[in-house]
C-alpha cells in the first residue's frame, strides 16, 4: 500500500494521493493556520475506521446470506488533552437495515470486525477504549 501527501497551498492544506489512484484533500483548523477547506487529518483517520468496520459488517452479513439493505455507523471519539492527542475513546453506533435480521447475527458481524478484520479499529484500539452498540431497522 502506498500514499503520497503533498502540501498544496502555502497554508495548511494537503492532498493525499493513494496507491489506488484516488486523491483526497485535508486541511487544518483556522487556529492552526488552515482555512477549513477540507476534513482534518484526524477526522480522516476516524472516517477510515468507520469505513473499514462498515465494510466488514456488510460483507460478513452478505456472506452469511442475511438480507441487509443498509448500514450506517456513527462514531464519537475523545482525544487526549496533551500531545500526542491520540484517540482515547471511540464509540461506534451501527444502524443496520434489512429483512428479518437477527440481533445475534449483527452482533457477531460487529464483533468479528472489531476483533479480527478491521485493521483500522484494531490499531486505534491500542490507545482508545472502543465500544459499540447497534440498532436494527426492518426493511
Amino acid at each position: 500500500m502506498e500514499c503520497k501527501v503533498k502540501w498544496i497551498d502555502g497554508g495548511m492544506s494537503f492532498v493525499a494521493e493513494t496507491g489506488s489512484g484516488h486523491a483526497v484533500v485535508m486541511d487544518g483548523a483556522p487556529e492552526a493556520g488552515g482555512r477549513n477547506l477540507a476534513p482534518r487529518p484526524m477526522e480522516m483517520l476516524l472516517a477510515g475506521a468507520g469505513g473499514c468496520t462498515a465494510f466488514d459488517v456488510v460483507m460478513i452479513l452478505k456472506k452469511g446470506r442475511h438480507a441487509i439493505t443498509a448500514c450506517e455507523v456513527s462514531l464519537q471519539a475523545e482525544r487526549a488533552e496533551v500531545d500526542p492527542k491520540v484517540f482515547t475513546k471511540i464509540h461506534f453506533h451501527f444502524v443496520v437495515k434489512g429483512k428479518q435480521l437477527k440481533p445475534e447475527a449483527v452482533e457477531r458481524a460487529i464483533e468479528l470486525s472489531k476483533g479480527k478484520y478491521c485493521s483500522a479499529s484494531i490499531m486505534l484500539g491500542q490507545t482508545a477504549e472502543i465500544t459499540h452498540d447497534f440498532e436494527i431497522i426492518e426493511g
